[in-house]
Protein backbone atom coordinates (compact mmCIF):
# COMPACT_ATOMS: atom_id res chain seq x y z
CA UNK A 1 0.00 0.00 0.00
CA UNK A 2 1.44 3.26 -0.76
CA UNK A 3 0.74 6.69 1.13
CA UNK A 4 -0.31 9.73 -0.85
CA UNK A 5 2.39 11.94 -1.17
CA UNK A 6 1.37 14.51 1.11
CA UNK A 7 0.82 11.76 3.96
CA UNK A 8 4.50 10.44 3.09
CA UNK A 9 6.18 14.22 3.35
CA UNK A 10 4.07 14.54 7.21
CA UNK A 11 5.67 11.43 8.06
CA UNK A 12 8.91 12.46 6.81
CA UNK A 13 8.72 16.20 8.58
CA UNK A 14 7.54 14.17 11.76
CA UNK A 15 10.57 12.25 11.67
CA UNK A 16 12.86 15.04 11.21
CA UNK A 17 11.05 17.08 13.99
CA UNK A 18 11.47 14.32 16.42
CA UNK A 19 15.13 13.45 15.57
CA UNK A 20 15.84 16.99 15.98
CA UNK A 21 14.35 16.68 19.49
CA UNK A 22 16.48 13.64 20.54
CA UNK A 23 19.46 15.07 18.96
CA UNK A 24 19.17 18.23 21.41
CA UNK A 25 17.79 15.70 24.80
CA UNK A 26 20.02 16.93 27.98
CA UNK A 27 20.63 12.78 28.87
CA UNK A 28 21.37 11.81 25.25
CA UNK A 29 23.96 14.94 25.20
CA UNK A 30 25.46 13.61 28.31
CA UNK A 31 25.37 10.06 27.14
CA UNK A 32 26.84 10.93 23.62
CA UNK A 33 29.93 13.31 25.61
CA UNK A 34 30.86 10.38 28.09
CA UNK A 35 30.55 8.08 24.50
CA UNK A 36 32.79 10.68 22.28
CA UNK A 37 35.67 10.79 25.03
CA UNK A 38 35.51 6.90 25.54
CA UNK A 39 36.20 6.77 21.94
CA UNK A 40 38.78 9.40 21.99
CA UNK A 41 40.65 7.08 24.41
CA UNK A 42 40.84 4.36 21.92
CA UNK A 43 43.22 5.58 19.97
CA UNK A 44 46.30 5.89 22.35
CA UNK A 45 46.24 1.82 22.14
CA UNK A 46 47.64 0.17 19.53
CA UNK A 47 45.40 -2.43 18.90
CA UNK A 48 42.61 -0.36 19.61
CA UNK A 49 39.92 -3.79 19.78
CA UNK A 50 41.87 -5.75 22.80
CA UNK A 51 41.94 -2.40 25.03
CA UNK A 52 39.61 -1.80 27.75
CA UNK A 53 39.10 1.09 26.22
CA UNK A 54 37.68 0.26 23.30
CA UNK A 55 35.45 -2.18 25.27
CA UNK A 56 34.22 1.08 27.33
CA UNK A 57 33.27 2.76 24.00
CA UNK A 58 31.53 0.06 22.43
CA UNK A 59 29.33 -0.46 25.52
CA UNK A 60 28.79 3.44 25.79
CA UNK A 61 27.97 3.41 22.19
CA UNK A 62 25.53 0.30 22.28
CA UNK A 63 23.90 2.31 25.03
CA UNK A 64 23.51 5.45 23.32
CA UNK A 65 21.81 3.59 20.45
CA UNK A 66 19.69 1.95 22.48
CA UNK A 67 18.43 5.36 24.02
CA UNK A 68 18.38 7.11 20.65
CA UNK A 69 16.22 3.82 19.26
CA UNK A 70 13.79 3.51 22.32
CA UNK A 71 12.80 7.45 22.32
CA UNK A 72 12.11 7.03 17.85
CA UNK A 73 10.23 3.85 18.87
CA UNK A 74 8.29 5.66 21.60
CA UNK A 75 7.49 8.49 19.41
CA UNK A 76 6.31 6.81 16.72
CA UNK A 77 4.11 4.63 18.90
CA UNK A 78 2.87 7.65 20.26
CA UNK A 79 2.00 9.02 16.93
CA UNK A 80 1.10 6.00 15.62
CA UNK A 81 -1.79 5.77 18.13
CA UNK A 82 -2.69 9.20 17.53
CA UNK A 83 -2.67 8.92 14.20
CA UNK A 84 -5.11 5.69 14.42
CA UNK A 85 -7.86 7.50 16.91
CA UNK A 86 -8.06 10.93 14.68
CA UNK A 87 -8.94 8.39 11.55
CA UNK A 88 -11.13 5.94 13.61
CA UNK A 89 -12.91 9.62 15.04
CA UNK A 90 -13.15 10.94 11.72
CA UNK A 91 -14.48 7.52 10.18
CA UNK A 92 -17.71 7.65 13.00
CA UNK A 93 -18.48 10.81 12.31
CA UNK A 94 -18.82 9.73 9.14
CA UNK A 95 -20.76 6.52 9.64
CA UNK A 96 -23.09 8.97 11.90
CA UNK A 97 -23.72 11.25 8.78
CA UNK A 98 -24.42 8.61 6.81
CA UNK A 99 -27.28 6.47 9.50
CA UNK A 100 -28.48 9.69 10.09
CA UNK A 101 -30.24 10.07 6.46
Amino acid sequence: MDFPSWMQRAIQARLDEVTEQIEHDPELSRVRGENDEAFEALFAGKDIEQTPEYTEWENRYIVRKGIENERLYMHGLRDGIQLTVSLLGQSMLVERGHESD
